[in-house]
């Protein structure tokens, strides 16, 4: 837990803001008493003010709230976590679709992150202090395993294998239409797009891109498939998808949403266009990943089963046929 508990025998006559200012050295004393006010700190389980005269013999809880480079903090937030792997060196989350990894514009709570940092308190910060062991990430609405790491050694070790392509990765997904080859790899470059820089598309000029497919029909409209990935670029298996033709079913942003059920028998659009509703995201789970401990140098494998509104997607379009 992320939960300190201290005696404030050395803070006899002090105010208790600058008792916890001089204890926890990384915050400022800014930054503690927005602490102390948001409830984060308690003095024998009490919630107190910041000039409270401390007499030597209470006991102080306190949550810590990291600085953000932009001078806001990452706040403690008890966020419920599927931890499925834990050990001394990493923790292996199966984040749920619709949690953001960790704070950026527009959004500065209800991370991963946020969790994280309340129910952990060693995690690495070889990627700053909001970013708190976090070793790689997955779109918002992707949901699957996740490695996290608790020490700077641990993340050097993930991140080389991650560099050096080491690491293997499965990802399941739903996807319009009946793929041309049951399996196949898709080589191409991507970079940022011009028009909108939250998206990325194909371009010869791009960074190298690489993504192996194994697929099947799920029904008459759609197919199942298994991405395994090479290279890791920002939204990589979404536009390899589309790329083919096959965009991840309810990825509106690559032409996965509602517009792709236009042109199909009435009867075929409702029951396409409900199942994206009652999906409410797009159709990527991130199923497994493989690699080398960082201690142990034993080989890892670690999954996160196929979440349940998958389940019920994989039902409805298996029973809709031509």
């Amino acid at each position: 837990m992320s939960r300190h508990v201290i005696l404030a025998k050395r803070g006899a006559n002090q105010r208790l803001d600058k008792f916890l200012t001089d204890v926890v050295s990384e915050s400022s004393r800014t930054t503690i008493k927005k602490m102390i006010n948001e409830g984060l700190v308690t003095v024998n389980g009490e919630v107190s003010k910041p000039s409270l005269i401390l007499n030597g013999n209470e006991k102080i809880s306190y949550q810590i709230a990291l600085k953000e480079e932009n001078g806001g903090y990452l706040t403690p937030e008890n966020i419920e976590l599927d931890i499925i792997y834990e050990d001394t060196d990493i923790i292996a989350i199966n984040k749920p679709a619709g949690l953001t990894v960790h704070p950026g514009a527009g959004q500065k709570t209800n991370t991963l992150a946020n969790g994280l940092i309340y129910h952990f308190h060693d995690l690495s910060n070889v990627n700053g202090i909001v970013r708190p062991g976090i070793v790689h990430r997955l779109d918002k609405e992707t949901s699957g395993v996740m490695l996290v790491a608790k020490s700077n050694e641990a993340h050097a070790n993930l991140s080389r294998q991650f560099e050096a392509r080491e690491i293997k990765k499965e990802y399941y997904a739903v996807t319009w239409g009946i793929f041309t080859s049951k399996e196949g790899k898709i080589t191409l470059p991507l970079s940022r797009s011009k028009k909108d820089p939250t998206s990325y598309v194909g371009d010869d000029n791009g960074k190298k891109a690489i993504t192996s497919f194994i697929s099947k029909p799920l029904g008459d409209y759609t197919s199942e498939v298994i991405f395994k990935p090479k290279t890791g670029r920002t939204h990589q298996i979404r536009v390899h998808s589309a790329s083919l033709g096959n965009p991840i079913f309810g990825d509106s942003k690559y032409g996965g949403g509602n517009n792709r059920s236009k042109g199909f028998l009435p009867e075929v659009s409702k029951a396409l266009n409900n199942s994206l509703k009652n999906l409410g995201r797009h159709a990527l789970h991130a199923k497994s990943i493989t690699f080398s401990h960082p201690s142990t140098k034993k080989l890892k494998s670690i999954s996160a089963k196929i979440p349940s509104d998958f389940q019920t997607l994989k039902m409805e379009l298996s029973n809709l046929h031509a």
